[in-house]
């Protein structure tokens, strides 16, 4: 999401404090996974909305940062909502790599228990994340090859060694299946899920247009 113009009336609906800040809540547009929480002020939600990208204000360093500007791990904006007071905003994104700057795929990755222990939750090891991910490294080995890749292999013999390669593997679920056994039907599903994302990059397909299907047909 971009606007091609933030209007003043826009900016004035939001109630910053009285050090200019508003809190910023930032949120996957698909697993609704909270992000992060950071602050902007104004020419920091003026850049956000205009860029289509997170800009937020340091406190510390007291300077406006483009979130993913050194890392790479940009935050491509899809709606922005704001409180009933106007005073925090939402921005639910589609998150490049990882929000948290300790590698965490959500900087909420402390969890208390009921023991009162805390334990590390990784929320990138959701299915649809490390779908998107594996995605994102077939789609390099296609446009690399490097020497050894099997999916580079796949690639270079064409659509018909991949079609073919869909079919066994389709085949090893349907077998995995009637034996009933479970840890064969995981692992062929496995196989069939990467060359089922083979096939989308081979017609340069992203799993979000399958996902943007998907919801069409559950409305």
């Amino acid at each position: 999401m971009r606007l091609e113009k933030v209007t003043a009336e826009i900016l004035d609906r939001i109630k910053f404090d009285d050090r200019g800040l508003v809190p910023a809540i930032i949120q996957d547009a698909e697993t609704s996974t909270v992000l992060m929480m950071a602050y902007m002020n104004r020419e920091a939600l003026e850049k956000s909305l205009t860029t289509g990208q997170t800009w937020f204000y340091s406190r510390s360093r007291r300077q406006l940062w483009h979130k993913g500007e050194t890392s790479g791990h940009y935050q491509h904006i899809q709606e922005v909502y704001y409180d009933c007071d106007a005073d925090t905003l939402l921005f639910r994104v589609k998150q490049e790599g990882v929000a948290c700057h300790e590698g965490y795929y959500s900087c909420f990755h402390h969890r208390v228990k009921e023991t009162g222990e805390v334990e590390t939750v990784d929320s990138s090891t959701g299915l649809a994340t490390i779908l998107d991910q594996l995605y994102d490294l077939i789609q390099e080995r296609k446009d690399k090859r490097p020497e050894g890749s099997y999916t580079s292999y796949l690639f270079n013999q064409g659509q018909d060694k991949i079609l073919k390669k869909l079919g066994e593997e389709a085949a090893e679920v349907i077998i995995a299946s009637k034996n009933d056994k479970r840890e064969e039907v995981i692992y062929e599903v496995a196989d069939l899920l990467y060359h089922l994302l083979v096939l989308l990059a081979y017609h340069d397909i992203s799993p979000d247009e399958v996902r943007e299907e998907l919801r069409e047909r559950r409305k």
